[in-house]
């Protein structure tokens, strides 16, 4: 049993960098920065699947810019940005740059993406798919009026009342009560 049970799922890691070999920590940071590599697969593959939920019909879809924090909402400016003492003569950690570029580009804008992407492909299986599974109920950020199997009748009427009544992906069922995904 854990010692502390709200801590369960918590990802431990402070307490374990400064243990880690100097080497390890800056392989650590080049792994970190090579998913930049990815990125323009990355949006590509997200606005693609924009794309395919506006031509199939889609409305108040999010965009990306949605997901990226106001630039106001940072702490930091160049002028007052805080740097850390290095731990060897190269760290970037000691420029002010190095932070700025990291917590105001790298980090908002991919993680955004990430979060942007997930959203979309979330409506995508709720249209497409709409039956229920252990993790459907993670899907509600992405609550659509009604899936593709909603729309046809002779359809609708295959599924069971779970899946039809879901308000994740049947807007009437927002006005009858929850279901249970």
């Amino acid at each position: 049993m854990k010692a502390c049970e709200s801590c369960a799922g918590r990802v431990e890691i402070g307490k374990h960098h400064d243990n880690m070999p100097v080497w390890q920590r800056a392989v650590g940071m080049v792994l970190v920065y090579l998913p930049i590599l990815t990125l323009p697969f990355v949006i590509l593959s997200a606005y693609l699947t924009y794309y395919h939920l506006l031509f199939i019909g889609a409305k108040n879809l999010k965009k990306w810019s949605d997901f990226i924090p106001d630039r106001a909402s940072h702490r930091y400016t160049l002028k007052n940005q805080i740097t850390m003492k290095p731990s060897f003569l190269g760290s970037l950690s000691q420029y002010r740059l190095f932070w700025i570029l990291n917590c105001t580009w790298y980090c908002p804008y991919s993680v955004a993406l990430f979060e942007w992407h997930a959203y979309m492909v979330k409506i995508v299986e709720n249209w497409w798919c709409p039956f229920g599974h252990e993790k459907k109920d993670t899907y509600s950020n992405a609550k659509i009026d009604q899936s593709f199997w909603h729309i046809y009748p002779d359809d609708n009427a295959k599924l069971t009342d779970e899946d039809r009544n879901n308000p994740i992906w049947n807007d009437s069922a927002d006005h009858n009560g929850p279901s249970n995904p």
